[in-house]
């Protein structure tokens, strides 16, 4: 269920990663290629990206496929960035929020991405949601899996947790609460990137010029795209990649 990218690095037009590569999240809606759960990523898009000098990224979604979007190219044109965050997506169930269910979602200098499905959603995460605060609740953006898991990621890094703590606690209590779940994560604040491969794949690649990209799966045939174990946590900053194994759930 869905696929989605992130970039930190010299300053380009967003489309140079999210529309022209020739595997790019533009053709991964119709065509993905390592998508293992479901075909089509056409039930809406976004992109979120940082401009200079401010912390506070903007974000451009809709609820449709990306491919369908007239105003994209232009946007994707002229918008430069040195950190963005983007994905396409797959719903796992049928709904009404439309464009609010579409990542990436976004607190503060934050944005947030889930590919994959929670086994027995909603009822499964009952014991979670009563463990957080009602305006955590209150203020989900959407009535989806991956609302709920950036509510719980956005718990924690409220409360102090870095970037990648704050990914590796959420998918091991999600998965405790959830056995069968596929949980993988992307998170930025557009100096870092972390994410999990639970479930689902997992690349990462230094990008010519200097910088590093994150995403479900390669963009283009370099050959120096690398796979991310599953059951990992991945940081990492624009020259940098740290791998960690996540463990499996005491249950």
């Amino acid at each position: 269920m869905c696929r989605h990218l992130a970039y930190l690095g010299p300053e380009i037009p967003f489309g140079q990663l999210v529309l022209a590569p020739p595997h790019s999240l533009f053709r991964q809606s119709w065509a993905p290629r390592h998508q293992r759960h479901g075909t089509v990523n056409a039930d809406g898009f976004g992109v979120g990206w940082y401009a200079a000098d401010d912390p506070v990224p903007a974000r451009y979604r809709r609820a449709g496929p990306i491919w369908g979007d007239e105003q994209l190219p232009d946007l994707a044109r002229v918008v430069r960035t040195g950190a963005l965050l983007a994905a396409v997506r797959d719903a796992t169930v049928a709904g009404a929020d439309a464009e609010a269910a579409a990542a990436p979602y976004a607190a503060g200098r934050h944005l947030f991405s889930h590919n994959g499905a929670v086994t027995g959603w909603p009822d499964s995460l009952a014991p979670l949601a009563a463990e957080l605060p009602p305006a955590e609740l209150l203020r989900l953006p959407a009535r989806c899996d991956a609302a709920f898991l950036w509510a719980l990621v956005r718990h924690r890094l409220e409360r102090g947790d870095e970037l990648g703590d704050a990914l590796a606690g959420t998918v091991t209590a999600v998965a405790g609460a959830a056995p069968g779940s596929r949980l993988n994560l992307l998170l930025t604040d557009g100096t870092t990137i972390a994410a999990t491969a639970w479930g689902d794949t997992l690349y990462h690649v230094a990008v010519p010029g200097g910088g590093t990209a994150v995403a479900s799966e390669p963009y283009d045939d370099s050959p120096h795209w690398t796979e991310v174990p599953d059951r990992t946590l991945l940081r990492a900053t624009r020259t940098e990649v740290h791998l960690t194994p996540l463990k499996e759930p005491v249950t």
